[in-house]
């Protein structure tokens, strides 16, 4: 799902975003439910970038990466913890890109996103490379979500991706 967001462009650097477990849910511009397999998946667009709300066999767990008035936890290289008796698994990165290949990769994720099925993606209004995008699913019983959050003016992708389900066994 696409959708362009009614607000201005709020997130002003990769530099500003922020990482957060187990907020509430904070307000959101664009909503995508999904059930996958029994766990219920809430993609959320905010106003400074995402949240994520996931819920299962009573279970919960909120991840949050946004410009957070008041937060002190920049956003992590990588985090790896037990979160209400799951395995948690954080990545992000930065990728500075070229005006031209900025442009290309926006389209080629905004298109990936749109006609996805448990995808949400929003772009900001005054510029069609400024977007929040979010794609979600479900493999070997854990869920998984990849977000990307573009900065055109910095030439700027923030990629995430997080992991999170019962402890995998270990491969011999």
């Amino acid at each position: 799902m696409l959708t362009t967001l009614k607000t201005s462009y709020t997130d002003t650097r990769a530099a500003d975003l922020a990482w957060a477990l187990g907020r509430e849910p904070l307000p959101a511009l664009a909503v995508l439910d999904l059930e996958l397999s029994g766990a219920k998946i809430q993609l959320r667009l905010l106003g400074a970038s995402h949240q994520v709300l996931l819920e299962e066999e009573g279970r919960t767990c909120s991840e949050t990466v946004a410009c957070m008035s008041g937060s002190s936890t920049p956003l992590p290289l990588g985090v790896s913890k037990r979160v209400g008796g799951w395995d948690y698994e954080f990545a992000a990165r930065v990728e500075t890109l070229s005006d031209g290949s900025f442009a290309g990769r926006a389209q080629e994720l905004l298109a990936l996103v749109a006609d996805h099925p448990n995808g949400l993606a929003g772009t900001f209004p005054g510029s069609p490379h400024a977007f929040t995008a979010m794609l979600a699913q479900r493999h070997e019983g854990q869920v998984r979500w990849r977000t990307w959050h573009a900065y055109p003016q910095e030439g700027q992708l923030v990629v995430t991706r997080t992991r999170i389900g019962a402890r995998m066994p270990a491969a011999l």
